[in-house]
């Protein structure tokens, strides 16, 4: 595995790669990874010749400047579990790299309705940073593929949003979430989780099973309503469980609407926000 941190090193290397007609795949992450990650690098390698991993704990989408002081960083193990599954190339870019003086990273995209619900309702200004830095990075890698998990559903389909807007050949592929033994979805934040939190949080996973069950015999509002209840214990505080269009990223009142429902949640689990979804109609 090849080790980048600046840019102009990284187009030089991947230009020899393109003009020997090799293709490129891209999976960006802000590191502390775990198998979830690596079964998107798995993927990209099942499809390209060379895969280039980033990984960049972004500010600009961090809404908190606690969550962005506690996120973990774990480099040194990243770099050996990268290694483990075969990664070609690794970019590791400074703040500066990324969002150097003089160049304007902004992005003058509307994802209307998509990102006012769910997230965005929660997390003012989050997505406007993360399609800044994902352009941003696409950029400096300029991969044919990119590979992203489905775990952050709002957020792949506004990656999806964007790409359509600035007319990228890029494809975009979404890879299934890899869930813990218990069923817990992989997050690098589940290392933050106390023992008896980690624990409880299968009850989101749970819940969100268990609601694709009552698809055929209650409402989206019906179902919401129920979920939130269930999710309603002790430790845990939910924020939110929508049954949206899967496309639209809007609530649906009846499930014959649409052909793509899909369930996302949100739930803090003491001190630590956890994000799930699961696809109840396709």
């Amino acid at each position: 595995m090849i080790l980048f941190k600046k840019e102009h090193q990284l187009q030089n290397y991947l230009t020899t790669l393109k003009l020997d007609k090799k293709s490129i795949g891209f999976v960006p992450t802000m590191g502390a990874l775990h198998a979830g990650h690596l079964s998107l690098i798995q993927k990209a390698k099942e499809e390209n010749d060379c895969v280039v991993c980033s990984i960049f704990v972004n500010p600009t989408q961090f809404n908190n400047a606690t969550d962005l002081e506690k996120y973990p960083r774990t480099a040194a193990k990243d770099i050996e579990l990268l290694t483990s599954v075969g990664t070609d190339v690794l970019l590791m870019p400074a703040v500066e790299e990324v969002y150097p003086k003089g160049l304007d990273t902004t992005l003058e995209l509307d994802f209307g309705k998509l990102a006012m619900v769910m997230e965005g309702q929660f997390r003012p200004g989050h997505f406007d940073g993360m399609a800044q830095v994902v352009n941003r990075l696409l950029d400096m890698v300029k991969p044919h593929s990119l590979y992203m998990g489905q775990k952050d559903f709002q957020q792949i389909t506004i990656v999806r949003s964007m790409l359509a807007q600035l007319e990228s050949e890029i494809k975009l592929v979404m890879c299934p979430i890899m869930r813990e033994e218990n069923g817990l979805a992989m997050s690098s934040r589940n290392v933050r989780l106390t023992p008896e939190n980690r624990i409880l949080a299968v009850k989101i996973s749970q819940t969100l099973s268990a609601a694709k069950k009552l698809v055929n015999d209650k409402t989206p509002n019906e179902v919401k309503e129920w979920a939130m209840q269930e999710l309603s214990i002790p430790e845990f505080r939910p924020e939110y469980f929508e049954i949206v269009d899967g496309i639209t990223l809007q609530s649906i009142d009846d499930f014959s609407e649409t052909n793509f429902a899909v369930a996302c949640t949100a739930v803090w689990a003491g001190d630590i926000r956890l994000i799930d979804n699961m696809v109840l109609k396709s």
